[in-house]
């Protein structure tokens, strides 16, 4: 890990978010502001969630890590920065499930990617039809925790397929993880094991191209 991801990741656990943006501030005055959030943040918050699936960090200290990742985004990056990259219609939410974490994680890092998408929060079956189909969304990405939320995207799927939408469907979190085969058997068309595999799949789903 460089000195500057270090840095910032230490500022996350110590929830000092002075010293956090005083670290991205420097790296800015140096390399601009998309590759610093895309370097600092995903890395911080990639070594983060290996040090918490290594059971060394609290559920509370990810979270917090998370919330000021999403501050600092906004202070930076700010919606309709002419710096975003050029992309399709994205989105990300928890379905059927109240565990906010992942979907919070995912969005703070495909944000300092320099990607622009949709915040849904928890959303139903019908409620996520009504918004797909409304903004037109291409990529979504799906948060669960519980196992049986993760079952119901079968039933997302296949109503967006009766309805027409050519919506491609990413999914994460723990019963994914447990099961590497269950994102197939609900029709998901790819799946993260973290919120750093966010960016990746995006760039595979789309060729590259963005």
């Amino acid at each position: 890990m460089n000195e500057p991801v270090a840095a910032f990741k230490n500022a996350l656990l110590a929830l000092d978010r002075v010293s956090a943006q005083e670290v991205l501030q420097e790296s800015i005055d140096r390399q601009g502001v998309v590759p610093t959030l895309e370097t600092l943040i995903t890395a911080s918050l990639t070594e983060i969630g290996r040090s918490w699936e290594a059971g060394e960090l609290a559920l509370s200290q990810i979270y917090m890590a998370g919330r000021i990742c999403e501050n600092l985004i906004e202070t930076f990056l700010p919606l309709g920065d002419p710096g975003r990259r050029n992309q399709p219609r994205l989105a990300v939410a928890v379905y059927e499930d109240y565990h906010m974490l992942g979907k919070r994680l995912v969005h703070s890092v495909l944000r300092s990617a320099g990607y622009e998408l949709r915040d849904y929060g928890r959303v139903d079956l019908d409620s996520a039809l009504r918004l797909v189909a409304e903004d037109r969304i291409e990529i979504l990405f799906i948060s669960v925790l519980m196992l049986h939320s993760a079952l119901h995207i079968a039933d997302l799927r296949q109503r967006l397929n009766l309805a027409g939408l050519p919506v491609k469907i990413v999914v994460g979190g723990a019963p994914f993880c447990f099961d590497q085969g269950l994102w197939r058997e609900v029709g998901a068309d790819a799946m993260g094991r973290n919120a750093s595999d966010a960016a990746v799949i995006l760039q595979e789903l789309t060729g590259g191209g963005l």
